[in-house]
């Protein structure tokens, strides 16, 4: 469905108001830099910034929702014989080799990350997304399995999952806050991705497999 001329006004004024904030947090930090302050570099109200963005992080972390649904899409995605954990691996191992910047490995990275670093409002809701992903996991793995509401499994596997995601993304913006460059990051998080994979159990890495009776 193609996109109304309104919509796209919308989209391009959020992105807009998004790119001039982010701007002056990585320039000045997150806390030195008011919404008041956004939306006059803007030009436009506090009000209209707030409509776009119901809190001030969000004006810097304003694409989490792509992030949120990662592992779900994945494991919904699974290969005919494959794992949730599998897929979950393998999608993670192809954006690594690729140096996606889906996952931070690019150029500027570092300094998006040294500015959530120095905030512990940011710090707070980058956890708050990681928990989001986990929840977000747990109901899909209940759809697919077909798992009860008080069975602990899905909540259980969910957590091993996402530890998967959320230590790899942790570790790839160490590594380049330390200075290293996206291809060799890429190169240290392949060996870091076989040693998680060694680290967990056969029922985890055999959880929800797709076509299995």
């Amino acid at each position: 469905m193609a996109e109304g001329l309104r919509e796209r006004k919308k989209r391009q004024t959020r992105q807009y108001i998004s790119d001039v904030a982010t701007g002056l947090f990585l320039e000045r930090g997150f806390e030195a830099v008011t919404v008041a302050e956004v939306a006059d570099a803007a030009d436009v109200s506090v009000n209209t910034v707030y409509n776009y963005f119901p809190a001030k992080e969000d004006l810097f972390l304003d694409r989490s929702k792509g992030v949120v649904d990662r592992l779900s899409r994945w494991v919904r995605g699974r290969r005919d014989g494959e794992s949730a954990a599998y897929a979950v691996l393998r999608e993670l191992r192809e954006e690594v080799e690729s140096v996606s910047p889906r996952i931070g490995l690019m150029d500027g990275y570092a300094r998006f990350m040294g500015v959530i670093h120095s905030s512990p409002a940011l710090r707070s809701r980058l956890w708050a997304i990681g928990q989001e992903v986990q929840d977000n996991l747990e109901h899909t793995l209940r759809e697919e399995t077909g798992a009860p509401d008080d069975d602990p499994v899905p909540s259980l596997m969910a957590g091993q999952v996402s530890w998967l995601h959320g230590t790899v993304m942790a570790a790839i913006g160490r590594r380049l806050m330390a200075g290293g460059k996206p291809a060799e990051v890429s190169r240290d998080i392949l060996v870091l991705l076989d040693e998680m994979e060694g680290l967990l159990s056969e029922k985890v890495l055999n959880y929800a497999v797709r076509g299995a009776e």
